[in-house]
Order: structure tokens, then C-alpha cells, then sequence
């Protein structure tokens, strides 16, 4: 038994899509999805690093996001709050949406829409110090794929150049919503109080098969480095541990490889017990929706102003 094994599994019924939108960073919890970044996306030409990212002061002004919740207030864990504020003024995900739905391609909305509905914070990813930021970016596209919303990074060192590998990522990054962590004792206990109990993938004497867990229950998956493997202060702290049966000669697989097969098989065990893996209420939809639309382009937030302008107008 391994770490990272191989599984075989059917794919879920559902289209596993490819999207591109906005850059959606977050780090301690904190949501840094920026105009900036959104531009730096849509060029693809950026010098920035996910540390200038979090520093740039003009950058951080210009959020554009819905609310965030700073602690879960159910037994679910769904990190918007129904409000996005322009100036003083506060609008819902619905007047978002109406103010920005004339000015995004019928197409384009239909995609966001679609890739919604397969959308799911039950299960989330951890990567923890890896060296490889192509191995990140290609985590990163698994995720979006297979309908993984909430990804996150353990590192104490953030000025790795991440845009480097986008083509790896195929922009998946710019779709999800990412966490960026100093330590997993921070990251972990963020976690737990979201409900999730922490599995990392470990070869060892107490490891249970990925076969065998029920994936139905909010889980947070966490790969380790492409060497070391986890850390054992992460190891110490997780709930359990988990491999992925192997057949062959060689004993792993490439971390990133390794992240897809358990994140699909995580899908499509939740598929088998619940019927479907996105399980947004129509609510969590609606906002997750609206923050779509809002990482649509650069110019949305232009749009939205001035929809809160005519608005405090007609009053």
C-alpha cells in the first residue's frame, strides 16, 4: 500500500468542464480576489507573485467578491454571505446578477451555470509545501474539473512564481477559490471549525484504503511534498490517514496525479451514495453564481456601480 496508488473507478455521471474566470485568492481566510489579478489573468502576461498579490495595498481596494463568512453558522460549511458592498451601499447576489446578466454572452452564463450545479465544498484539497508549483497548477486543474471548489496551500514561503505554470492549469485557478496557509496547524484548525476532518495521504502501518471511506462526509484531502511526502506536524494533526491501493512495480505517483484519482474517486463515491456530488442549495447557487459573474471580467465592477448608483438614485 501506498500513499499515491492507483484506483479504478467509473468516471461520474456528469461533464467535467474546463473553465476560465478571475483569479480568487484568499490567505488566513481572507479573500483576495482583485481587478488587478482578474486583468493579469485575462493578458496572461503578469509579473505578479502570489506574495505581491497579498501585499498590494491598491490591489486589496479593489475587491471584487461577495461577503465572506468568517465562521460557519450550520453544520455546512459555504463561504459567502448573500451581500456584495459597493461604497455603502450592499446588494444581493440577485441584483448582481440582474445588473451584470445583459453584459455576459448567453453561452457564457449557461457555462457558469452549469458548472455551478456540479459544485461542492464538501470535499476540498490541501496541498502542503510543495516545491513544484506545476504540480499545484495541475491539482488545481483536477479540482476544477471534478466540481472541487475550495482548494488550499500550506506554505510559509508564498514568493514562488505560481503564473508561471498556468498552462498547466489551463486557468483553473482564476475559476476556484484558494486559501493560501503559513502552517498546517492554522490551516487545520480553520478547517475543523468548517465541519471537515482531515485526511492526508501517508504510507504507514494505520493508513485505511481510500476504497474504504465514505466521502459523503466533509472531507479535506491533504498531499504532502513531492519528497518528503506530509510533514509529520501535519501527519500529527490530521484525523486519519489515507493510500490508494497499488498493483504495480513502482511504489507512487506523481503527487498531482496522485491529488486527481483521490479527489475523482472522492466524486464519484459521493455520486454512488448521494445520487450527485454538487450540493448547493439554491441559495448557496445563486451567491456562488453572482461571484462568478463577478470574476466574469474587469469591467464588471464598473457595471455594478453604476447599477448601485441609479439604484440609491431612485430612491
Amino acid at each position: 500500500m501506498c500513499a499515491f496508488k492507483t484506483l479504478s473507478v467509473s468516471p461520474p455521471n456528469f461533464p467535467i468542464r474546463f473553465s476560465s474566470f478571475p483569479l480568487g485568492l484568499c490567505f488566513n481566510g481572507r479573500q483576495l480576489s482583485t481587478l488587478a489579478a482578474a486583468a493579469a489573468v485575462a493578458t496572461d502576461d503578469s509579473s505578479d507573485t502570489v506574495e505581491q498579490l497579498l501585499t498590494d495595498t491598491n490591489g486589496i481596494e479593489r475587491l471584487m467578491k461577495m461577503d465572506r463568512r468568517r465562521f460557519p453558522e450550520s453544520n455546512r460549511w459555504f463561504p459567502y454571505l448573500d451581500v456584495f458592498r459597493v461604497g455603502s451601499m450592499a446588494l444581493r447576489s440577485g441584483e448582481v446578477i440582474q445588473a451584470l446578466d445583459p453584459y455576459i454572452q448567453d453561452a457564457r452564463k449557461e457555462r457558469m451555470r452549469q458548472a455551478v450545479v456540479g459544485r461542492s465544498y464538501s470535499v476540498c484539497l490541501v496541498v502542503e509545501g510543495l516545491s513544484d508549483f506545476g504540480n499545484v497548477s495541475a491539482a488545481f486543474r483536477s479540482a476544477d474539473a471534478l466540481g472541487i471548489q475550495s482548494v488550499h496551500v500550506i506554505s510559509p514561503d508564498s514568493r514562488k512564481r505560481y503564473k508561471d505554470n498556468r498552462h498547466v492549469s489551463m486557468g483553473a485557478e482564476k475559476w476556484l477559490d484558494i486559501e493560501l496557509w503559513k502552517s498546517p496547524v492554522e490551516c487545520f484548525q480553520a478547517l475543523r471549525s468548517r465541519g471537515y476532518r482531515i485526511a492526508t495521504t501517508h504510507l504507514g502501518n494505520n493508513a485505511v484504503s481510500a476504497y474504504e471511506l465514505d466521502w459523503s462526509c466533509p472531507t479535506a484531502i491533504v498531499v504532502g511534498n513531492e519528497h518528503m511526502g506530509i510533514s509529520d506536524e501535519a501527519l500529527q494533526l490530521s484525523d486519519l490517514h489515507c493510500c490508494i491501493p497499488m498493483n504495480g512495480m513502482v511504489d507512487s505517483f506523481n503527487v498531482s496525479v496522485a491529488a486527481g484519482i483521490l479527489m475523482h474517486h472522492a466524486v464519484c463515491d459521493r455520486v454512488s451514495r448521494l445520487g450527485r456530488h454538487g450540493d448547493l442549495t439554491q441559495e448557496e447557487s445563486q451567491i456562488l453564481l453572482a461571484e462568478f459573474f463577478l470574476r466574469h471580467r474587469e469591467s464588471t465592477l464598473s457595471i455594478v456601480h453604476e447599477y448601485a448608483k441609479r439604484k440609491i438614485e431612485s430612491i
